[in-house]
């Protein structure tokens, strides 16, 4: 596991960090204290990537669409 900044992780070594977590908590093989860490990373991770999903949300909500039904371009998301 990584000992990155969550806030410096993309999605997708975010979600890749997070899978690696919860098979380690799964397997159950780790001491308790260790547990608790992992579960403490895998919730940052796991509400890191739910921001990163959101912003993708607001900029796909926000293309905007012209009078012929086609992408005329987008504007910013109001936050």
């Amino acid at each position: 596991m990584s000992e990155t900044q969550v806030s410096d992780m993309s999605f997708e070594q975010a979600m890749a960090e997070l899978d690696q977590v919860v098979s380690k908590l799964e397997r159950g093989d780790v001491a308790l204290e260790d547990s608790i860490r992992l579960y403490e990373r895998g919730a940052a991770l796991k509400a890191h990537c739910e921001r990163k999903l959101k912003e993708a949300e607001e900029k796909v909500e926000k293309i905007t669409v012209g009078p012929d039904g086609n992408a005329a371009g987008t504007s910013k998301a109001d936050v």
